[in-house]
Parts: structure tokens; sequence; C-alpha cells
């Protein structure tokens, strides 16, 4: 927007300065032209004056002034006389202008081309015979006087009439662009903290709020904008309050019942009984798992924190220890690979990634046959780190990749036997509220690669 209104800007005093400048220099070169021709043409009027008095005097006088005049200026002055006065200037070839002027006594003016002019300019006038009073200046033509004057020294004025007033025009269009920059800043500040403000709100921070400054336009939409997120950080701190409330009373009665079932199963040798129970056990555990995914998918759309810069090689360490007892009790082997350094840093909310990586490590554990390996590599890319989770299962159909995402979906080969298909459901809500992306594709020799592409935080995490 700051390059359209300096564009805007620069344009309207580019048109102002050549609605200024353009006529003025027209009118000083239609000036240069005029005072020129007017001057020769005086001079030529002259000569031929004393051409048509022819006299001895007259003659040398003429002679005189027109070596003079051509020693003085950039003109060369031709004589014709018919009769009388003899010179001994070169007297010109017989052409068009000079007919017209020996035979119509009419005088011409030739500037050389019809664009401002060409290299000379030319202007032949008729010589009328005068008397010796000099009363009787119309008599017949004894001949013609023809200036050829050089515009080279007009073409010089030209070019710094015109030069003077480009260099001129583009000081003011480069001062005019300073100017345009500052006044556009300013025009554009309450804008650009208006931006702030939003690209805050979709990192998670919802107590950004925008200064009420600039035109009365932007002010109000900075008093509305500020509203609406007073009522949405009211609305938020509602639902974690609600998750909250959810968490402690959902998990509190369903704790006591499995304890319930345990104690009952202790105290009875019913075979048939026991197995009642044994069932109503693994829903209990399936229910406590469904209301953890589901707790946890809530909080994740909430998106209540904003993405912060997280060493991946101490997340992943983490998590590998929480996981690998579970897998070594199957002989499954966690590795990883690729160029995991202090240095590379990831942008995740707090407990985002490791609430991730719990998620697609339990799936992959989960489908893993005993003594499979679960092969977890990270590779950075460009302004992204792409961490994928590679297992040895059944892998899934294009149809089943399809639908993988979507919430309390369970597919056969994943988390189909205890899982609560929510999942990859919540793993998608957390990878896409960081900035991020997740995919599923096949793994190389069988099973399935799921794909989690992060954005990269700066070296060191600054």
């Amino acid at each position: 927007m700051i390059r359209q209104l300096v564009r805007s800007y620069v344009l309207l005093v580019a048109v102002a300065v050549a609605l200024f400048t353009v006529p003025v220099a027209f009118t000083l070169t239609d000036q240069l032209r005029g005072d020129t021709e007017l001057s020769v043409e005086r001079e030529a009027n002259t000569m031929a004056l004393l051409l048509g008095t022819e006299n001895d005097s007259s003659c040398q006088a003429l002679r005189e002034m027109a070596r003079a005049y051509g020693k003085k200026t950039p003109g060369e002055v031709q004589l014709t006389a018919t009769d009388g006065c003899v010179t001994s200037l070169t007297p010109p070839n017989r052409d068009a202008a000079l007919t017209k002027a020996l035979e119509k006594g009419k005088p011409t003016t030739d500037w050389g081309s019809p664009f401002i002019w060409g290299p000379n300019l030319v202007i032949t006038v008729p010589a009328h015979q005068r008397a010796a009073d000099g009363k009787d200046d119309k008599g017949p033509v004894v001949g013609a006087v023809r200036i050829v004057y050089s515009t080279g020294d007009m073409t010089s004025r030209l070019w710094s009439i015109w030069g003077f007033r480009a260099i001129l025009a583009v000081l003011v269009l480069a001062v005019a662009a300073v100017i345009g920059v500052g006044a556009a800043r300013r025009l554009t500040r309450p804008l650009r903290q208006l931006n702030d403000m939003a690209s805050k709100f979709s990192d998670g921070d919802l107590t950004a709020r925008s200064p009420v400054t600039g035109p009365k336009e932007t002010q109000t939409l900075a008093r509305t904008l500020n509203q609406g997120a007073e009522r949405l950080d009211t609305l938020m701190s509602a639902q974690r309050i609600f998750v909250a409330d959810a968490s402690h009373q959902l998990r509190t009665p369903l704790t006591a019942l499995r304890l319930s079932l345990d104690n009952i199963a202790d105290g009875v040798d019913d075979e048939f009984v026991k197995e009642d129970v044994e069932q109503a056990t693994a829903e209990v555990v399936r229910m406590s798992r469904l209301v953890n995914d589901l707790l946890v998918l809530a909080r994740a759309e909430a998106k209540v924190t904003a993405a912060e810069p997280l060493p991946l090689r101490e997340v992943l360490e983490e998590r590998f220890s929480v996981w690998r007892p579970a897998a070594d009790e199957r002989g499954v082997t966690i590795t990883l690979r690729g160029v995991v350094d202090g240095r590379l840093f990831v942008l995740a909310s707090p407990g985002h990634l490791d609430q991730v990586l719990d998620n697609v490590l339990s799936n992959a554990l989960e489908v893993s046959p005993d003594g499979g390996t679960i092969t977890v590599r990270v590779r950075p890319q460009d302004d992204q780190v792409v961490l994928s989770v590679l297992d040895m299962g059944p892998g899934m159909s294009e149809a089943e990749k399809s639908r993988a995402f979507d919430r309390f979906w369970r597919g056969q080969g994943l988390t189909g036997r205890t899982g609560s298909g929510l999942g990859l459901a919540v793993v998608r809500q957390l990878v896409s509220d960081d900035g991020g992306t997740v995919a599923l594709r096949d793994a190389p020799g069988g099973g399935l690669c799921v794909t989690i592409s992060l954005r990269a935080a700066p070296q060191g995490g600054h």
C-alpha cells in the first residue's frame, strides 16, 4: 500500500511539473526561434537596402558589413546583383528561393526542417532599386541578399532550456518521492498496527490490542477490533474454564467407576461375572481415553497460546524416553535419523509438539509387529523442518488415508483396536494451529509414514 501511495503521489507531482515546465520550455523555444529569425531578417533587409542603392560607397559598405557579419556571427552572407553593384562574395546557386526573390520580389525563410529547425536558417530577401535620396524603396529588383545562419548555437541553447528543466523535474520528483514515503508511512501506520494485532491473533495471542490512532476511520476500526478481541478473549476464557471443569468432572467418576469394577473383579470367583467385569473395565478405559482426547482437541481448537521456538532434539529425546519402555516390552525399536543438533528449533505452542509426538508414536507402536522398528526422521528444508514417523505396520489404503483425519473414524490398520478415532484429528489440529501441515503416505518397504512439516525458528531460537 505504501508503494501505491508513493507512486500515486509522485505521478501527481510529475503531472504538475509537466504542466508547468513543458509549456514554458515550448514558449522559450518559440521565443528563441522568433528572436533569431527577426535578427537575421533585419540584417538581411539592411544589406538589401545597401545593395539597392547601387553606388560605390554603398557597395563598399555592403561588402565590409557582409564580411564583418560573417566573422562575428555564425551566419554567412551571399549576395547576388543583376547589375550595378559588383561584389567579391561568391554568389549562390540559382534555386527556388533565389528565383522567387529575383523574379517576384518576395522574401523567403527556410529553417531546414519541419521539426524545430535544421542545421541552417536560410533567409533570402530581394534588393529593390533605390533613388539617391532614398525615397523610392520599391523600384525594380536589382539583386538579392541571402544569409545562411548556422543553428548550432541555437541547438545548444535549446538543450540548455530543456535539459535544465528536465534535471529540475527529476530533482523535484526525487524530493517528492522522499516526502511521499514519509507521508505514506505516517498514513499507513494505523493500518500496520492493526495488521500486527491481527498477526498476533493468528498466532494465538488474544491479549493483543491495537492503539487507537490515525484518521477517524481507522480509529473506529481499531476500537471495533479491540472490542471484538475483548469479547473473544472473554469467550476463550470461559471455554478454558469449561474445559478444566469438564476434565475434573468427567475423569473423577470414570476413575471411581474403574476402581469399583476392579474391586468387583477381585471379589468374585464366577468366571462369567469376571468376564463381564473385564469387558466393562475395557469400555471404561476406552471412555477415559476418549474423554482425554476430546479435552485435548477442545484445548487445541481454543488455540490460547502463541507459538514459540522449541529445541526439537530435547523434545524428541524426552518423548522417546517416555515411549521406549512400552516399546521394549514388545521388542520394538525407536530410532532417530537425520541431523538433529541443539541449534535446530521449531515454532510450536508449548505442549503441542509433545501431544503430537505422543499420538503419532502411540499409533505407530500399536500397529507395529513385535520386534519391529519405528523410525523418526528429521530433515530441515528451507524455512521448515520435516518430521517423518515410519512404522512397519499394515499401512493404509488410499480410501483410509482420505478419512484418517476425520473425528471418531477408526481404521483397521491404524488405531483399529483400542483407539478413540481422535488421535490424528488432534494431530492435524495442533500442527495446523502452529502453522504446519501433516500428511500420510506409504512407507518404503510397507507400513505408514506420517509426515509433519513445522515452521523452523531462527538459529538458537532467536
